[in-house]
């Protein structure tokens, strides 16, 4: 349907060499344009000359031939917008084609991807990771479960032991008096300290100090 409205990729290319050669028909009436401006004031600045020199019918062929450059000028001016019309039209209907062609590929390219992963692969691939899941868990069960000696102990024994235990400490705290906290010593103002006496010496200590004191000469 697309091929029918904007035609193929050879009809593209014609239309990019008519898009160039339709600017260079437009460069060359720019030019001619140019060309024309120039002759048209030229035979202006003639007629002037002849109206001072009092030659009034050299003056007004002068103007008459400047009327027929300013018709030319017209006419490609007209020429010039004939062609940025079609220019335009050519420009829009080469976007439009070009953005049809990249939603068709983008079409394709959806449908490719939609049938290399259809509903069915995705339920297969979602169900294996489900298994996969599941198998894991399986295993890491195995791997936590107690073995030996441990795996004989009821669990239910063990918890009701551990009530017993807590309701003993309960019991326990429950039937320890209160004790009191030790009172605090009592301080006395500090006063004058009185010196203890140095005890005398007797006559006997002093006879065996001298007893002492002859001996280690």
């Amino acid at each position: 349907m697309f091929s029918r409205i904007f035609g193929k990729p050879k009809q593209e290319t014609n239309a990019l060499a008519t898009l160039d050669k339709l600017n260079e028909t437009l460069e060359m009436l720019e030019k001619k344009e140019k060309v024309l401006i120039k002759k048209a004031a030229a035979e202006v600045e003639k007629a002037k000359e002849f109206t001072r020199a009092k030659n009034k019918r050299a003056a007004i062929q002068c103007l008459k031939r400047k009327r027929l450059y300013e018709q030319q000028i017209e006419q490609l001016g007209n020429f010039q917008l004939r062609i940025h019309d079609q220019m335009i039209m050519l420009e829009g209907a080469k976007a439009t084609t070009e953005t049809v062609d990249a939603l068709r590929t983008g079409a394709s390219a959806m449908k490719a991807m939609q049938k290399a992963t259809n509903i069915d692969d995705v339920d297969k691939t979602m169900d294996e990771i489900n298994e996969q899941t599941e198998n894991m868990k399986q295993i890491q069960e195995a791997l936590s479960a107690p073995i030996g000696a441990a795996a004989d102990f009821d669990e239910d024994e063990l918890e009701a032991e551990l009530e017993e235990l807590e309701g003993a400490e309960l019991e326990e705290q429950l039937l320890q008096p209160a004790t009191t906290a030790p009172a605090a010593p009592v301080q006395f103002p500090a006063g004058p300290q009185r010196t203890r006496p140095t005890p005398r010496r007797t006559a006997e200590e002093d006879e065996l100090a001298a007893l002492q004191a002859e001996m280690a000469l």
